[in-house]
């Protein structure tokens, strides 16, 4: 009977357990509404926006910018977004292991050097970086709490204000993509200094015809900065719709995973219990026949 009680708590343990996991499920496909809209509301105005940019700085020199400027990648800064929270599969551990990969391969020497800085965006993140003692920037864990343009401004201006500065020589940003509540696929993209435009987008620019006031330059130099902003915002809000999406997808197979294991257990503490009832009835028959025979 022991262990029938034993098979018993343990159905009731996972019946609660696959209830929190449809919940969570039930929560994260609200959320992801609303992560959704706003990433998909903001893709074309960030796409247009960067390539009205390309048309324009093509023609200017790399000095009529400072994050035009190509410099040495001593120091290099690595913005890595994550989540706050865990329970989505591979979402979180999959975004640092290509950032570690990222440094690893391309900024090794510069690692040696203790010249890699990051600036984590998410919880987990910033956790993980500190406790392997790197450099890391600022505490951005709020961000999610109130998703907004002018608070990851905040974080882009101070990273600008350091390139600037000379800080850091490369911005380099990895986050997730976000494409469906199912796929996501990760992003490693140059922030800083902005990259130039491929050859194929230079010849379609030379057949756009603007007509600019007050100049070019003038133009050009406030749309950088605000580009610089956008791209950043989109990667946080691709982050955080991938998060519910992965989320989503984690919690659904986590409850299926329930339902299957309760089959299992149900089916074990069938078996177990006809068992216990054959047991007795053979030592009521043992007993009786026992009996008659006296």
């Amino acid at each position: 009977m022991a262990n029938l009680k034993e098979v018993r708590n343990r159905i009731k343990s996972v019946t609660s357990t696959q209830q929190i996991t449809k919940a969570m499920k039930m929560v994260s496909a609200a959320k992801l509404k609303r992560a959704t809209n706003a990433i998909i509301q903001l893709r074309p105005y960030a796409t247009k926006l960067n390539e009205l940019l390309a048309n324009l700085s093509q023609s200017l020199e790399e000095g009529s910018s400072p994050f035009l400027q190509e410099r040495e990648p001593v120091r290099v800064l690595v913005v890595v977004v994550s989540s706050n929270r865990g329970l989505a599969g591979a979402f979180n551990a999959n975004v640092i292991k290509t950032a570690n990969n990222l440094i690893a391969e391309k900024y090794s020497k510069q690692l040696a050097a203790g010249n890699v800085s990051i600036v984590a965006i998410g919880k987990k993140s910033q956790e993980f970086y500190e406790r392997r003692k790197y450099n890391v920037i600022g505490n951005n864990n709020d961000l999610y709490q109130h998703l907004n343009f002018e608070n990851a401004s905040k974080i882009t201006e101070s990273i600008m204000e350091g390139f600037i500065k000379g800080d850091y020589d490369r911005v380099e940003l990895v986050y997730n993509h976000f494409r469906n509540a199912a796929v996501q696929f990760l992003i490693t993209e140059q922030l800083l200094p902005v990259p130039k435009p491929e050859k194929k987008e230079e010849v379609k620019a030379s057949n756009v015809d603007y007509i600019l006031e007050p100049s070019q330059k003038e133009i050009v130099e406030q749309l950088i900065p605000k580009n610089i902003k956008i791209q950043l915002y989109r990667a946080v809000l691709d982050s955080n719709a991938s998060e519910h999406g992965a989320r989503m997808t984690a919690m659904d197979k986590a409850t299926d995973n329930a339902g299957e294991l309760l089959k299992a257990l149900k089916l074990s503490y069938n078996q177990a219990r006809q068992a216990a009832i054959t047991t007795e009835l053979t030592e009521i028959v043992s007993g009786a026949a026992a009996l008659s025979g006296s």
